[in-house]
């Protein structure tokens, strides 16, 4: 049995087992980086087809080498894989699944790399402002209503849930619906009012922004950025958004993989902004009885992967306000970065999603909860201050 033989890890990918590695391979997964492999290269593995020719396997090597690889071979019992190092750049752009005889093409390396683990270990912690931050065990608190209204109800609702005990106010000035015939905010107006009450209660604000031309004026209010499910995937935005000095709440998309939300906020951390927090909101699913599905395995998911923090949205999540207090107890206990309510002091009349929210009286008897389960987790809710 040779050097090969001995290391046989099985991957399986749509139905096919892959046996049989080489020592290049061994060192990566062992380490993440073979030791020579130099930190802008990386290695994907090239499967080849079970009924490959010997004339395919030259061609595959020459055209490797003629666009600048190294590659190496391993023959196993079943398969034969062709190991490839380069420039990252470069692999990720090599067109190698067109080439004959190549059934498939797997990358070891995460296609997300600035927001991965292995670009960064240790926990990302953000200053929000007024003394408030987030990861590293700071917990973010946000409530507050869906929309903003007016500035004598968004001061009631905020003075109701900051004496509970939330350390961010959320408001909406710019609201995506799905009908055009519903409320859309008020805009510039609605900005100014969550700008002054945010001040007034020395609390920082987040607030949605929905297009690359409003991210000027958004920038003048908000201490937070809020890209919203529909926008995760708006790449214009994305972009735009990581050229600012704000952090940005980036909410997963109702049909996006863990991959996918990573990926988008790569988009932000390469454009220069380092500071993306991501939210589980639910996603879609069969089942009509909540609004969405929470994926709360999402949390420790993504944690594994990324060294972002994480917060939980259960009012968009579930949609109803007698799951969302267990749902909130929920994230607390899976070790999510903060969590993410709606409170509104009177949903009835409420111009934007009212059904989903709760009254401050149960969101203070629900924060009392989350508070002593996080001492439990080991986790801190920062109280605001004054600014500076």
């Amino acid at each position: 049995m040779d050097e090969t033989d001995s290391y046989n890890p099985t991957f399986k990918k749509s139905g096919r087992r892959l046996v049989g590695f080489f020592p290049v391979l061994r060192r990566l997964i062992d380490c993440r980086r073979p030791a020579n492999c130099p930190p802008e290269e990386v290695l994907v593995i090239i499967v080849l087809k079970p009924n490959y020719t010997e004339e395919q396997l030259n061609h595959i090597f020459r055209q490797l080498e003629e666009m600048g690889f190294r590659h190496e071979l391993s023959r196993g019992v079943k398969r034969t894989l062709i190991g490839v190092i380069g420039e990252e750049d470069q692999l990720r752009n090599a067109p190698l699944r067109a080439i004959a005889g190549v059934e498939d093409v797997m990358s070891i390396l995460k296609p997300f790399k600035l927001a991965s683990r292995e670009f960064q270990e240790e926990d990302s912690v953000f200053d929000l402002g007024f003394g408030i931050k987030v990861g590293g065990g700071s917990l973010m608190m946000i409530a507050g209503p869906c929309a903003i209204e007016g500035e004598e109800i968004l001061l009631e609702i905020a003075t109701a849930v900051k004496a509970a005990g939330a350390n961010v106010l959320r408001g909406g000035a710019f609201k995506p619906r799905t009908s055009p015939y519903s409320f859309q905010g008020l805009g510039e107006e609605g900005l100014k009012m969550l700008r002054a009450v945010g001040n007034e209660l020395n609390m920082p604000v987040v607030t949605e922004v929905m297009d690359p031309r409003q991210v000027e004026l958004v920038d003048r209010y908000t201490d937070l950025f809020q890209i919203g499910a529909r926008n995760m995937q708006n790449f214009n935005l994305l972009a735009e958004l990581g050229q600012t000095r704000h952090p940005v709440l980036l909410k997963r998309g109702m049909s996006a993989s863990v991959q996918d939300l990573l990926m988008s906020a790569e988009y932000i951390l390469a454009n220069g902004n380092k500071e993306v927090i991501l939210c589980e909101r639910g996603v879609r699913s069969f089942d009509s009885s909540t609004r969405n599905l929470l994926d709360m395995a999402c949390v420790p998911n993504v944690q594994g992967l990324s060294h972002l923090p994480i917060i939980v949205d259960p009012s968009h999540a579930t949609g109803r306000p007698d799951l969302i207090p267990s749902m909130a107890l929920a994230a607390v206990a899976a070790g999510a970065d903060g969590v993410h309510i709606e409170v509104h002091s009177c949903p009835e009349k409420s111009m934007s999603d009212g059904p989903q929210a709760l009254l401050p009286n149960q969101y203070a008897e629900l924060f009392k909860q989350m508070r002593e389960l996080a001492k439990i987790m080991g986790k801190t809710i920062p109280e605001t201050k004054p600014a500076a």
